[in-house]
């Protein structure tokens, strides 16, 4: 019996200007990149606990086409973001059409489980680790049920390591390869996807666990560059310094995703160069306490925005690249938020900056909360989960507002010389921190 692994990955950008924009802007084509061409971690993961008597094949879908002739098998699985959810569906359609038991997961389908079944035969609820072999169990005996709950709370250390099956990417060419080091963010963000719909809390993996990952990924993919596919690596800041002591010696460089805490531990902070880091992701969201309030329920955004220019300075000084990312169409924001946003960027420092627009995914306290205003501008819009295209009615602006903005911000801060302009700034940082010391 044959069993297909299938990621659709990359997202397609709904608004003509903004694709148009996407395919001429050298530093936003950089990241774009970066991550269309990340493996499928996810897949690995349960191609690992597929039993040796079964065929497995694993396959990465970033242009899809419903004209392509299906491989054949006995089992699909299936996962996508929902920007990818149509596609996903159209795909999971041909197969059940053939007789072929259709399984997925993933954060849409936990979110919106009813509307996946019209599609496929089983879904995966949450982390599917503790559940896909039984999954496979109950398909072999011809009882798969139509829905199984995988744990809210993953704790890695109630369960046997799992290595992802990483020579499913033997031969191929990635520029990335994805481990995951930690799962979960207990800040509770109301637009957040990920805590609401497969983790709670936040849980990390034993170190010399991500220490054989590591070097199980190596023998494989040429490649030396990790990207870590975590919610928020360093909250714990102990158990961080600890993966931070173990990387050192490994001899790889990796990008990860964290906050704003991640600076006021500076011996955490002195560790992350020598270990290999080059970037952190930092959601700052804005850099105005008054656009934050009611974020999160304790107001950590809100406390923090204070001190990102202290965050970007401590890090970017010992050689770490910060990548400052903020939402745009935050219910405090109107037309002037742009201008205000552009000037903060370049009088920050930053080396690198993401701009996102506000997104109600399915699930989400955000998506809850617009749908009960009346502010969404469709029930159902998943295509435009992209990050970039606008699916809701702002509070203080327009949609085309709010599209005109974004439009300005890209072509201010991602041009050739933008971009020059940043990494010149973040190496004469370096030097002068270098001086100091």
């Amino acid at each position: 019996m044959k069993i297909l692994l299938v990621g659709m990955s990359g997202v397609r950008v709904t608004t003509p200007e903004l694709r148009e924009l996407g395919v001429s802007l050298p530093g936003f084509i950089e990241r774009g990149k970066v991550i269309a061409s990340l493996p499928h971690l996810g897949l690995l993961i349960l191609g690992a606990q597929i039993p040796p008597h079964f065929e497995v094949e694993y396959l990465e879908i970033d242009s899809y086409d419903s004209q392509i002739p299906l491989i054949e098998c006995d089992l699909v699985a299936i996962s996508a973001l929902s920007a990818r959810i149509y596609d996903a569906y159209n795909l999971a359609d041909r197969y059940r059409d053939k007789g072929t038991h259709v399984v997925m997961g993933g954060l849409h389908v936990s979110a919106l489980p009813e509307e996946a079944l019209l599609h496929c035969d089983s879904i995966i609820k949450g982390s599917a680790e503790n559940v896909w072999t039984e999954l496979l169990k109950d398909f072999e005996n011809g009882i798969a049920k139509k829905i199984y709950q995988g744990e809210a709370r993953f704790d890695f250390r109630k369960y046997p390591h799992v290595m992802p099956r990483f020579s499913l990417l033997k031969g191929r060419e990635y520029n990335r390869l994805t481990i995951q080091t930690s799962r979960g963010c207990p800040r509770d963000c109301e637009f957040c996807a990920s805590t609401p719909t497969i983790t709670k809390g936040f849980h990390t993996k034993p170190v010399d666990w991500v220490i054989a990952e590591i070097r199980e990924a190596k023998k494989f993919i040429d490649s030396n560059y990790f990207e870590f596919a975590d919610d928020n690596t360093f909250l714990d800041k102990n158990w961080g310094k600890d993966l931070l002591k173990a990387l050192a010696t490994e001899n790889i460089k990796f990008f990860t995703e964290t906050d704003a805490s991640v600076a006021d531990d500076l011996e955490l902070c002195d560790l992350l160069k020598d270990a290999g880091c080059r970037q952190l992701l930092i959601g700052f969201e804005s850099p105005f306490s008054s656009d934050l309030i009611d974020m999160d329920p304790v107001q950590w955004k809100a406390k923090s925005s204070a001190k990102i220019h202290k965050v970007i300075d401590t890090l970017q000084s010992r050689g770490i690249s910060v990548n400052g990312c903020f939402v745009l169409g935050l219910d405090n924001h109107g037309p002037e938020i742009f201008s205000l946003l552009n000037n903060f960027v370049k009088s920050s420092g930053l080396a690198e900056v993401q701009y996102t627009v506000l997104t109600p995914f399915p699930g989400t306290q955000l998506y809850m909360r617009l749908k009960m205003e009346g502010r969404l501008l469709k029930n159902e819009y998943w295509n435009r989960c992209t990050l970039f295209d606008v699916n809701f009615v702002p509070k203080k602006m327009s949609v085309q507002e709010l599209e005109d903005g974004m439009i300005f911000l890209f072509k201010n801060t991602y041009t050739r010389e933008a971009t020059s302009l940043r990494k010149r700034s973040f190496s004469k940082q370096m030097k002068k921190f270098k001086q100091v010391i």
